[in-house]
């Protein structure tokens, strides 16, 4: 008997260790009784009732992410383009994740499918490569309003690549390139144009820096002949000051007179004209010579 109710309480103990869980860091057990939805665990110690309950479902709380194969979409210029799509979702109800949908990702697979053709059929090519963030938002908010009775929060959505065809990848290059050659034209000649400009301006400068430097020394050179003229006024001014301070006598004055006769006469004048009292010359030089004889 002892040995019976030690085997019993082995068996008792295994079944509870077996029977005992722990449910990890951001996860969730599905737990169902008789096939029907119980609890769903949170993280922590749980124990399930023997052969009563069992563990229908184990589920990764954390953010996830799927790469999706390229899909086929054609635009609204009747262009087959292939978008690659990525899918970043986090599950936020067990039971939901569990019991909405067979194949989750599978739903949200074609789910983001048909969501991508809806969006990109009413868009040009054009607008399709340049509005991809536009797309983003639109996919992301359709898709996440459509997955929440599956329990399943949709994050974001990328657009990771579009892949036109061939020949319309082989335009774009041409029309590229052919925008790269017009814009280093415009360039070039505009170049030509700044440097025709900056050339024109230094000419200016110059011509103008030259006409002030005439402007200067013909000034300069005015100036100085005015100041030799009002000199040579003023040193004549002052020599008849003097003479008339001295009082002069006739004689003086007359021989004034010859010495600047003399002085026009050995000038480059042709005619020389004589004043008439020039002619007492000759008595003033007597005149003188008595002055001298008597010292």
């Amino acid at each position: 008997m002892p040995y019976l109710i030690g085997a019993l309480g082995i068996v008792i103990i295994i079944i509870i260790g077996l029977n005992v869980r722990i449910v990890p860091q951001a996860h969730a057990f599905v737990i169902e009784r008789f096939g029907a939805f119980s609890a769903a665990w949170q993280t922590g110690l749980h124990v399930k009732i023997p052969f009563i309950e069992k563990i229908a479902k184990k589920i990764d709380l954390k953010e996830q992410v799927f790469d999706f194969a390229p899909q086929p979409v054609i635009t609204k210029d009747n262009v087959t383009i292939m978008v690659d799509t990525i899918v970043f979702f986090q599950i936020f109800d067990a039971k939901l994740f569990a019991y909405g949908v067979a194949s989750p990702i599978m739903a949200i697979e074609n789910l983001c499918a048909t969501t991508l053709r809806n969006i990109v059929g009413d868009l040009e090519l054009d607008q399709t490569l340049t509005s991809r963030d536009i797309i983003n938002g639109k996919m992301r908010t359709i898709v996440d309003e459509a997955t929440d009775p599956w329990g399943i929060k949709v994050t974001r959505v990328e657009l990771k690549s579009i892949t036109p065809p061939q020949a319309i990848k082989d335009a774009m290059e041409k029309q590229m390139k052919a925008e790269r050659e017009k814009r280093e034209q415009v360039l070039t000649a505009q170049g030509r144009k700044e440097a025709a400009i900056l050339e024109a301006e230094g000419d200016k400068q110059a011509a103008i820096l030259r006409a002030d430097a005439v402007k200067e020394k013909t000034i300069r050179e005015a100036e100085g002949e005015a100041q030799a003229i009002l000199a040579v006024q003023k040193a004549r001014a002052d020599a008849i000051e003097m003479i008339k301070k001295a009082g002069p006598t006739e004689a003086v004055i007359r021989l004034e007179s010859l010495a600047a006769f003399k002085a026009a006469a050995a000038g480059s004048a042709n005619k020389i004209i004589i004043p008439s009292d020039i002619q007492g010359a000759a008595s003033i030089v007597a005149a003188l010579g008595e002055l001298v004889t008597d010292k």
